[in-house]
């Protein structure tokens, strides 16, 4: 009998290490659902010109804000539906080729952003000061995109944009670029206004969307009067498509006429920026904000990054991508996440990973998503599965009546050994006023895999453009 009983209990402990080492590792998730309240102000777009940004004399750091907090009277469901139909647009430009637009240091800059949320977009605004005298342009941050340019006056097709138009004849500084400039053969669709000998530019985008203009230099201007000087900009007279209350946009691409280029003489190719909660603008009580940092500052805040090195694309110049190697859900490594779905094919220009600023959702190769959500939904059995999915997303949960919610842990793994432990929020999101939480990634079809704004929420993102290598620091905003 004592022989039986010691039986059983040797089995027993040889049997907790393999109990334990399948245990699920989870973190706690405020399920805090949509608010039914419509948006009555944009107090954050207020606080943005009385904000004092930390500056020196090497880096210029501002605040950023989400696209969202402009549009007044409505409702946060109203403005996710239309800022996942945005989004779809938005990623099926990244995903076709053919779309891409190609176009000795001292200190540094940034600049403050602000949400797009209110008009239903996942993208950033910075505010820049156009011209001199400076008008204040709220322009789109965006790394999948090179050229920088904004609306002008006059205008022959315009859209509706927050403030004031830029007009170039009240600029002193600003100067028509020649036909023969070399910076004007560095469009990828430029022309020539032969009576005046100007340099003409179009930027034709996959989602319908087109700016149509004079190329120029003009000066701009950032937080607490750091001017950037000869900055070549496209002044917008035609513009249509899906730019709603920008004014333009500030290319942050690895093209040749980004902004991150066009600076690199004077402050290097490296900069960094923090997005906050997409939600956070809109929220009165929240104390955080989105920034970006050009020159010196944007590596030099990177203390405690995991770095991994950044993957160039031969037919696709714009883009920063990354080789993402797979993923953990709850402590566990997901199985099924082949290398050949997240590798860049050279020659076609087809695959791979980027991270972009203007994407809100993950977008994986489908089989890597569909391990990724399959190993979530295992992990996640204490969770109530709501039916039907929401828009894109095909995995959501009904979490109403709770409050803080024990939800797996997701984590991206980099080449160099980088990884990104996301927070819950960064992939379980609200979806409506009642309750209903949704895992924010979807599958893809259309070749190359994007991290996408929302998943990089809380970090900042260093994108070192001189050590080539691009850096995640938590906890950072």
């Amino acid at each position: 009998m004592a022989l039986h009983v010691f039986l059983i209990a040797a089995l027993l402990l040889l049997t907790l290490p393999a109990a334990f080492s399948k245990a699920v590792r989870t973190q706690s998730l405020l399920a805090t659902p949509l608010s039914p309240d419509p948006i009555t102000s944009s107090q954050e777009q207020q606080q943005l010109s009385l904000a004092a940004p930390r500056t020196n004399a090497s880096t210029l750091h501002f605040r950023l804000a989400h696209r969202e907090q402009f549009a007044l009277n409505a409702t946060a469901s109203d403005l996710l539906a239309h800022l996942l139909a945005r989004d779809a647009a938005r990623a099926a430009l990244l995903a076709a080729p053919n779309n891409a637009t190609r176009p000795r240091r001292r200190g540094g800059f940034a600049a403050p952003l602000l949400s797009g949320l209110p008009q239903g977009s996942g993208e950033y605004f910075a505010q820049v000061g156009v011209g001199t005298p400076a008008t204040t342009a709220l322009m789109v941050l965006d790394t999948g995109s090179d050229v920088v340019w904004l609306q002008c006056a006059p205008c022959r097709h315009c859209y509706a944009q927050s403030g004031r138009v830029f007009d170039p004849r009240r600029s002193r500084s600003y100067a028509a670029v020649d036909c023969v400039a070399p910076i004007c053969r560095r469009l990828d669709s430029a022309g020539c206004d032969r009576r005046r000998n100007s340099c003409l530019y179009q930027v034709a985008y996959g989602d319908g969307s087109v700016t149509a203009g004079d190329f120029a230099s003009e000066t701009l201007t950032f937080a607490r009067g750091a001017r950037v000087q000869r900055v070549a900009i496209g002044c917008g007279h035609d513009n249509e498509g899906l730019f709603i209350a920008a004014s333009g946009l500030l290319g942050l691409g690895r093209g040749r006429l980004s902004f991150p280029t066009q600076i690199a003489r004077s402050f290097g190719r490296s900069f960094s920026y923090c997005l906050v909660d997409r939600t956070s603008s809109v929220r009165p009580s929240s104390t955080r904000s989105s920034t970006v940092t050009f020159g010196a500052g944007a590596v030099a805040a990177a203390a405690g990054a995991s770095f991994t090195p950044m993957g160039r694309n031969p037919r696709m110049a714009t883009f920063y991508y990354v080789h993402l190697l797979g993923f953990s859900v709850g402590g566990a490594r997901v199985k099924g996440v082949s290398q050949s779905d997240l590798r860049l094919n050279p020659t076609t220009g087809r695959g791979g990973v980027i991270l972009d600023s203007g994407t809100s959702v993950t977008r994986l190769a489908r089989p890597v998503y569909e391990a990724v959500r399959d190993a979530f939904r295992a992990a996640a059995v204490g969770l109530r599965v709501s039916p039907g999915g929401f828009s894109l997303f095909d995995t959501c949960y009904n979490l109403s009546g709770r409050r803080v919610v024990k939800v797996p842990t997701v984590s991206m793994h980099l080449a160099g050994g980088a990884s990104v432990a996301l927070p819950p929020e960064n992939y379980l999101i609200p979806v409506d006023t009642s309750g209903t939480f949704c895992f924010a990634m979807a599958g893809t079809d259309g070749g190359v895999s994007i991290i996408g704004n929302i998943q990089q929420q809380g970090f900042r993102v260093v994108f070192d453009g001189d050590a080539q290598r691009v850096g995640f620091v938590p906890k950072s905003c």
